[in-house]
């Protein structure tokens, strides 16, 4: 059986989570007058608070990080699973 994690599998999954998350966060800031939205301006490139393009412009960063954590993460686990599972 073969335990290596796909990439694409994780990046999609692992943005589509940041980004539901993302919209989350700004629906609540709106419903209750939050300021979560002061970490989206630090994290965020380009975001500012709140225009509608700057919101579609959080959410294509919000996915593109969770690509960026597959990117990463998935060749380290990859790695890590092949020199310690038992064969």
């Amino acid at each position: 059986m073969d335990n290596r994690l796909d990439w694409r599998v994780v990046g999609l999954a692992a943005g589509s989570f940041l980004a539901v998350s993302y919209v989350f966060c700004v629906a609540y800031d709106l419903a209750f007058g939050q300021r979560m939205y002061e970490t989206w301006l630090k994290l965020l490139p380009g975001f500012t608070w709140l225009s509608w393009q700057s919101f579609l412009l959080g959410l294509v960063e919000t996915f593109i990080y969770g690509i960026y954590f597959s990117l990463v993460f998935v060749p380290l686990y990859n790695y890590f699973q092949s020199r310690f599972s038992r064969r």
